[in-house]
């Protein structure tokens, strides 16, 4: 193999291949990138087992067709430090040549052959979803995801499919968070996705994408890049039947007031209790360290008696930080019962702290 590539592109790639690579152990294969070219198309891999990242690029001169691996790491560390414009990459001697002007690199490489096979989304199951409708949606469940609980379907996002909806729900066993659109799919499923993998979408699709599955793997497919990652095993929570069917109080609040007066009070302490009283709403700090911090709005809530719930202020916030209204609705019943927050869409159920 030898090609010459622009240093950006080059950097971008390896950049966005980061994530997917093995970084405790250099001697696995998967903590190198898979290099081919050919059809005047760079193809560059990477994958951990558990998520994979595939891109191509056509914006190259190929000099000789070839495949290679090396590790990613250490790869993107010399392309950092090179000057911009062109970079020389070659293969000698199962060795990678890493040129620039008077600079000159080499990295060791292990076998291309044994670098572990991609799932293909051909003849496999198909979804059908915008990819702005599929990132917002994410977007807005990932801080509920729970991380290193023994219990491995909370440490992923549930996509429940529908005939005519697609749900999106995650929950750290203290909020559910639930994302529901309108959605005409040909059959349903319920599938299972690492919080990992959800960040990794993210960051990579923003164009139209194809997505496609089957028991073991979600694979997401655009112009650009190809994506895969193995699926949880296990069965998420009955989330419908955490959702309260019925609240008894139901307020329109001010998002920017509410957020203002809460991160005042995150100051102290990050659990807060907040009271409705008639004309006004106060928010207080819960604090075993005799400091004390104290807030207020005035607004008509209506309650003929103070009505109050201790949360831990950050379920809140990450609610009120991933809509775009001015306003969101929240539902009460008791103070130790679990209330609603919703915008259009959204939804999150929160579990009180018991005061």
């Amino acid at each position: 193999m030898k090609i010459s590539i622009s240093k950006s592109i080059l950097e971008n790639i390896l950049i966005h291949a980061g994530p997917f690579l093995e970084k405790k152990d250099t001697s696995q294969i998967t903590s190198h990138v898979y290099l081919n070219a050919t059809d005047n198309k760079l193809t560059l891999k990477a994958t951990d087992y558990e998520i994979g990242f595939l891109v191509t690029t056509d914006k190259l001169t190929i000099i000789e067709d070839g495949s290679i691996t090396a590790n990613g790491k250490k790869f993107l560390d010399i392309v950092r430090i090179l000057k911009d414009g062109d970079i020389n990459l070659e293969v000698k001697n199962d060795t990678l040549l890493i040129s620039q002007g008077h600079s000159n690199f080499k990295l060791p490489t292990f076998s291309y052959n044994e670098f572990p096979e991609f799932p293909s989304y051909e003849n496999r199951s198909k979804i059908s979803i915008d990819s702005h409708t599929l990132i917002d949606s994410l977007k807005k469940i990932t801080p509920a995801i729970d991380t290193n609980n023994p219990k491995f379907e909370l440490n992923g996002a549930l996509i429940d499919i529908k005939k005519e909806t697609i749900n999106f729900a995650s929950t750290d066993t203290r909020r559910l968070a639930v994302v529901t659109i309108n959605n005409q799919n040909d059959n349903e499923l319920s599938i299972i996705i690492p919080k990992k993998a959800i960040v990794e979408i993210q960051k990579l699709f923003f164009d139209n994408i194809e997505l496609y599955y089957d028991e073991t793997n979600l694979i997401i497919h655009s112009e650009q890049y190809t994506f895969f990652t193995k699926l949880i095993n296990g069965k998420f929570p009955e989330y419908s039947r955490i959702i309260p069917k019925e609240t008894t109080h139901n307020l329109l609040l001010p998002k920017a007031t509410m957020i203002d007066s809460i991160k005042q009070i995150t100051t102290i302490s990050t659990d807060v209790k907040i009271t409705f009283f008639n004309e006004t709403i106060s928010f207080e700090s819960l604090s075993d360290d005799n400091i004390e911090a104290k807030t207020e709005i005035t607004f008509t809530t209506n309650f003929s008696e103070p009505f109050s719930i201790a949360i831990n202020s950050k379920y809140l916030l990450d609610f009120l930080n991933a809509i775009n209204s001015s306003e969101f609705s929240i539902g009460l019943n008791e103070g130790n019962l679990p209330f609603i927050i919703k915008d259009q869409n959204f939804i999150t159920v929160i579990m009180p702290i018991v005061i």
